[in-house]
């Protein structure tokens, strides 16, 4: 039985294209569970790469995202992200009440209601694209503008917001060392920017998302006003993270791989079954996000994770698991639908998915009606791609048509 051993140094910065981290993979090839060591935090990690041991960790309730609150935890940005009010670092069964108010903003009859807004929007972007003419940059055009512009309006924040309010969350996601001042105080003026918001909200609503949360109610419950906010900026951050960066990414893929591009004008239906293959083996992320600590000491696959100890999971080598998944780098429009870990899975799974999927298919099913012979203006390798935070997508994205 394993118990340690010296951490291997993760500083998980590889940020070449869509291509997947080769640290990654090594990691993969010696076990599921591994020590790592990462650029911040006082402490090691254990990292679990394989499906169905991440799948354990992030449904056993030993491994708590609330315990590592207050602690100097292993993390790859310099100002901890998340609030630690927000539903993310919560456990179950605590956790399951906010979820459970919170998604009900997030049905699938709702997020339909929503398609409507998110398709004009979409149609707004491309039309004001076509105007000017090629080439243009598709990030600039309609990835960073859609999926800013969708959980702005969602939200109802004021027009005018929104430009300040997509500087600071910037500066929350950047991973340099010289920012941990700017990032704590972002956060700290998005906390107040977004309880001012649910004040104004609880006495005036209006057809907006934080209205709608602040409507939710199971019997007597209802989620208070801290709550509200935390969740307000909870998915203001993931709902660009998802968006942005996979509009992006997936719209290089589909432009560099025209094969795919055949694939979905050949089969319009398959659209929603194609994204979730490319959600899939996208890394849309640098190494990991929010680890656990162990609770009490538990055996997993000849490893003993003490009580204390912090656990990281990956979902990128989860959803490459060549145990789950056959030719798990292959691209397989075809492939049989199977649930990946993209948004996550257990109790931290993102409530707001059908939101997600939403945005992602108007946005790449818009794309391609409009500009049938869309195709990247410059070479593959002359693309940029981000390097200055947690995420993996293209800075620009020049297309043609």
């Amino acid at each position: 039985m394993t118990s340690g051993g010296e951490a291997l140094m993760c500083p998980f910065d590889f940020s070449e294209g869509l291509d997947f981290d080769p640290s990654l993979t090594a990691l993969m090839d010696r076990g599921s569970i591994t020590r790592i060591r990462l650029p911040y935090g006082d402490a090691d990690a254990w990292l679990v790469t394989g499906f169905e041991a991440v799948q354990r960790v992030t449904t056993d309730q030993r491994f708590s995202r609330a315990g590592i609150v207050g602690s100097d935890y292993p993390r790859l940005t310099p100002e901890p992200i998340v609030s630690p009010e927000s539903i993310n670092v919560i456990d179950p069964p605590h956790s399951s009440r906010l979820r459970h108010l919170a998604s009900q903003a997030f049905t699938q009859r709702q997020v339909d209601g929503m398609r409507g807004r998110i398709t004009r929007l979409a149609d707004n972007l491309l039309a004001e694209m076509a105007a000017q003419g090629p080439p243009v940059d598709l990030v600039r055009h309609l990835s960073n503008p859609l999926a800013q512009h969708t959980i702005f309006d969602l939200l109802g924040l004021p027009r005018d917001d929104w430009a300040p309010t997509q500087q600071k969350l910037q500066q929350l996601l950047a991973t340099g060392p010289d920012n941990r001042k700017t990032a704590a105080n972002a956060k700290a003026e998005l906390r107040e920017y977004f309880g001012e918001l649910v004040e104004q909200r609880r006495s005036s609503p209006g057809k907006d998302l934080i209205s709608a949360l602040a409507a939710a109610r199971d019997g007597e419950d209802v989620l208070d006003d801290q709550e509200l906010a935390v969740m307000a900026l909870t998915l203001t951050l993931s709902g660009q993270d998802t968006a942005t960066c996979q509009i992006s990414n997936i719209s290089y893929l589909l432009l560099t791989r025209p094969e795919l591009m055949k694939h979905i004008d050949s089969r319009p239906e398959s659209l929603t079954d194609v994204l979730n293959e490319l959600l899939r083996v996208i890394p849309f992320r640098k190494g990991v996000g929010i680890p656990r600590v162990a609770l009490e000491d538990v055996e997993m696959e000849g490893v003993r994770i003490r009580e204390g100890d912090f656990v990281h999971v990956s979902y990128l080598t989860a959803n490459r698991d060549p145990e789950r998944y056959a030719d798990p780098n292959v691209i397989d429009p075809d492939r049989l639908p199977a649930p990946h870990m993209t948004f996550g899975w257990g109790g931290h799974r993102c409530i707001a998915v059908p939101l997600a999927m939403a945005e992602l298919e108007v946005a790449i099913g818009r794309l391609l009606d409009r500009f049938p012979d869309l195709q990247l203006a410059v070479p593959p390798e002359e693309v940029r791609w981000d390097t200055e935070t947690i995420r993996r997508f293209p800075i620009e994205l020049p297309v043609t048509w």
